[in-house]
């Protein structure tokens, strides 16, 4: 049996959960460095507790919880499928592993060596690469590994480019582009990172610019790329989303799509901050702005998928 781990960020699933989130979320010194080490803990106790009334409100407009726990089974669950459709004679078995919130990287590993996986494909669901994100997840499972010497974990730490990906993306914004009475701006809207990390060597930016690069080509679009969920007084990757929206509003501009480049699955970057903030900016500048879907269950997403999970098997020489 080959085991997949899906990791992700997570989220809170109650208001309950939002504080001991943020708690986990700041205290990992990959994405903020909070003041020396030995301080990280208390300082990240602190931003929680003075940030968790704000965020918990906006997780009450998005429904109370972050969906993204259920999204990322129910992409688990189609890429089964999708695995038994293409490769019939192997069996696979997923799990969910959460960086920062229930079930943890940790539960997951372990969820998958009591069902019997001794080969694992640890699978981030951040397209592009960064320490911050798919990097973390990945220090998380190493951690988590030295229990299982006898486990072999086979990683796929990106995938930007991957043509279904591509094709998945392609397709969504050109319905999304059918709905407008004009050509409307494209704006890459990707989640932003400390402009530190890019200088220390970080590829999230030209992983991120490859994948707007082929989209933009291959569709012939007026696009524009932007940066959004930024936090903390360190100087971070330009220009954000809002001010995007200002600058076209400047220029004229009256229709915008937003294409989420970095997401794969709603959360509260996608349905509070693009479709609640950035909604009622736009709105307040006269413009028309709408999303494409996220991905989520997409079936040529899923495929895509399945494609990367039976690529990596292969390498391994596992099937």
């Amino acid at each position: 049996m080959i085991g997949v781990i899906l990791l992700n960020l997570g989220g809170p699933d109650s208001a309950a959960a939002v504080k001991p989130f943020l708690y986990n979320l700041f205290s990992d010194r990959d994405i903020i460095r909070l003041g020396p080490k030995p301080l990280q803990k208390p300082i990240a106790a602190f931003i929680a507790h003075f940030r968790a009334p704000k965020t918990a409100a906006m997780y009450r407009r998005i429904g109370g919880g972050s969906p993204i726990l259920p999204i990322t089974r129910q992409q688990a669950q189609s890429l089964a499928v999708q695995l038994g459709k293409e490769a019939p004679g192997t069996a696979f078995s997923i799990a969910v592993g959460m960086r920062y919130w229930h079930p943890f990287i940790a539960e997951a590993l372990r969820e998958l060596y009591d069902r019997g996986a001794r080969k694992i494909i640890a699978l981030n669901l951040y397209p592009h690469y960064s320490i911050a994100t798919s990097g973390s997840s990945l220090k998380a499972l190493a951690q988590a590994h030295t229990c299982y010497p006898d486990c072999a974990v086979a990683e796929v730490r990106s995938w930007h480019l991957h043509p279904k990906y591509l094709d998945a993306l392609s397709k969504c914004i050109q319905e999304a582009t059918r709905s407008f009475s004009e050509q409307p701006v494209v704006v890459f809207s990707a989640h932003s990172l400390p402009q530190s990390f890019i200088d220390n060597g970080d590829p999230y930016l030209a992983q991120i610019k490859e994948t707007v690069k082929a989209l933009s080509e291959r569709m012939s679009l007026n696009s524009r790329l932007s940066f959004q969920s930024r936090s903390g007084p360190v100087k971070w990757l330009e220009p954000s989303t809002e001010g995007m929206l200002r600058s076209l509003a400047a220029e004229g501009m009256r229709n915008i799509l937003v294409v989420p480049i970095s997401f794969v699955s709603d959360h509260i970057e996608t349905l509070y901050e693009i479709d609640i903030e950035y909604q009622e900016l736009a709105h307040g500048l006269g413009m028309t702005m709408k999303r494409i879907p996220s991905l989520n269950t997409n079936p040529v997403f899923i495929g895509a998928l399945a494609d990367i999970v039976l690529t990596k098997a292969k390498e391994q020489a596992w099937i």
